[in-house]
């Protein structure tokens, strides 16, 4: 049974000395790339922690003390200890974890329907978890949001949803906080642990009291308090808006530099080596489950107000359209070496949306792949030494050497750490003798590009054309 502590009537050093002392029972939503990390964060913080999984499979693999996200590879360890202890286990039962538990957080997907026409928000299944926290809360209890979320969302709809499931009222007998996630893929608890502040914000002054007691025990570069979860949910969309702007603009200025033959890398160190200049890297497009689907967030809520930002939504349309653009490059390095699209053997070196993981959500390799296919490129093989689940229709292959034996063609379509380390000489080994390379991440060593006289093509602008020579 849960110990009966209201979060709400506590001082916050009564609250940070039941969670370091292990009397405080966490219940998290969602085990994947950002619940099982939080989860991790909150037991090395002192907490007793239930997670719940929608599927069978997550709930036996974490009971069996294991990992199930391959990306986060420092959880593995954690997720053994705790399990084995005693302190930590999956259910797929929430009502049950809810009434375990003293803090409830919500670290579920939320998105919008990718391949629907304007792309409208879908929320599904963080109002179905709301609608299960509501069965089981009651009073003391305090419920943290941290997926990203359209701005209004906690006040607007987790306020009013959970009250009326629950018949209880918020900051009176339930606390309700919103305090988003900041990580990025593959070091995670790291994020979550040392690398940033902690955004928080409550419903009201008991709510935050309690969420910023809290999470100054997990997070030791302490929390930053907002005024209102308003505000700290368009805070969050700020950050990967931010990105996706500054994506966009390095992209544009990459294909000038292209027309012009120069290199945008040279030119973006440059630029950089100043304060007040952060120019990002271009590339085949933007994946991952945040940056692409943010703007979006903010795009349908501005509308609501009557306001169309222009900017944020001009970025989203050139960085969707950056994998047309490179399959474009393909068509014309496969004319430089008199090869045609029809008979072309293409190797595209990865698949995840981001160098050094595996994670290939919302990845731009698969709307790459399905350009070039419309180009009437249709023997193509993938490599990718970190992806286990393949989205595409093509092989995916683990031994590199096999992946480009025999091609015309290759493009870096990830910036693997690997793929900076194959010198163009290695594919003049196994590719064909007129081989052509798309550099989409801008990555391989120009210098030797130049030596072996190969035909290479770059999104960060540069061409070497062995026939221009």
């Amino acid at each position: 049974m849960v110990s009966k502590i209201d979060l709400l009537s506590l001082e916050d050093y009564e609250i940070k000395d039941l969670l370091k002392k292990g009397y405080m029972v966490v219940t998290v939503f969602g085990l994947g790339h950002v619940g099982l990390p939080l989860a991790c964060a909150w037991l090395r913080a002192g907490a007793k922690v239930i997670g719940v999984a929608k599927t069978e499979k997550t709930v036996k693999t974490i009971n069996r003390g294991e990992n199930p996200v391959k990306d986060e590879l420092t959880l593995t360890p954690i997720v053994k200890k705790y399990v084995s202890e005693g302190k930590f286990y999956a259910t797929n039962n929430g009502i049950d974890a809810v009434r375990k538990a003293n803090v409830v957080i919500i670290a579920v997907p939320t998105g919008v329907k990718w391949r629907e026409t304007g792309k409208p928000i879908d929320l599904s299944i963080l109002i179905n978890v709301l609608e299960t926290v509501g069965k089981g809360l009651d009073k003391g209890k305090l419920v943290i949001i941290e997926p990203t979320v359209p701005p209004g969302t906690t006040v607007n709809i987790a306020k009013p949803l959970l009250e009326k499931v629950s018949g209880l009222k918020v900051e009176k007998d339930f606390g309700l906080a919103y305090s988003p996630e900041r990580i990025m893929a593959g070091h995670a608890l790291q994020d979550i642990e040392e690398n940033y502040p902690k955004i928080v914000s409550g419903i009201g002054p008991k709510s935050l009291r309690a969420v910023k007691a809290l999470y100054e025990v997990v997070c030791k570069k302490g929390v930053i308090t907002l005024s209102t979860p308003t505000a700290a949910e368009f805070e969050k969309i700020a950050e990967g808006v931010y990105r996706d702007v500054n994506i966009a603009l390095a992209n544009e200025l990459a294909k000038f530099a292209y027309l012009l033959n120069i290199d945008f890398e040279e030119i973006r160190r440059a630029a950089n080596s100043q304060p007040y200049c952060h120019l990002h890297k271009p590339g085949v497009g933007v994946g991952g489950y945040c940056i692409p689907i943010y703007p979006y967030f903010i795009l349908h809520a501005a509308y609501k107000h009557g306001l169309e930002l222009q900017l944020v939504r001009l970025a989203r349309i050139i960085n969707e359209s950056m994998p047309e653009y490179v399959a474009n490059l393909a068509l014309k390095a496969l004319e430089k070496i008199n090869v045609k699209p029809e008979e072309a053997k293409v190797a595209i070196l990865g698949l995840a949306f981001r160098g050094n993981i595996g994670d290939t959500r919302l990845t731009p390799v698969v709307d790459l792949v399905n350009y070039l296919e419309s180009y009437g490129i249709r023997n193509i093989v993938i490599h990718d030494p970190y992806v286990h689940d393949n989205p595409t229709r093509y092989p995916l292959m683990k031994e590199i050497e096999k992946a480009i034996e025999g091609k015309d063609l290759v493009i870096v379509a990830t910036d693997h750490d690997l793929y900076t380390k194959i010198l163009p000489d290695i594919i003049l080994k196994h590719c064909k003798k007129e081989v052509a390379i798309v550099d989409g991440r801008n990555i391989i060593p120009k210098e030797e590009i130049d030596k072996n006289k190969i035909t290479y093509i770059s999104v960060g602008g540069l061409r070497i054309l062995k026939n221009d020579r």
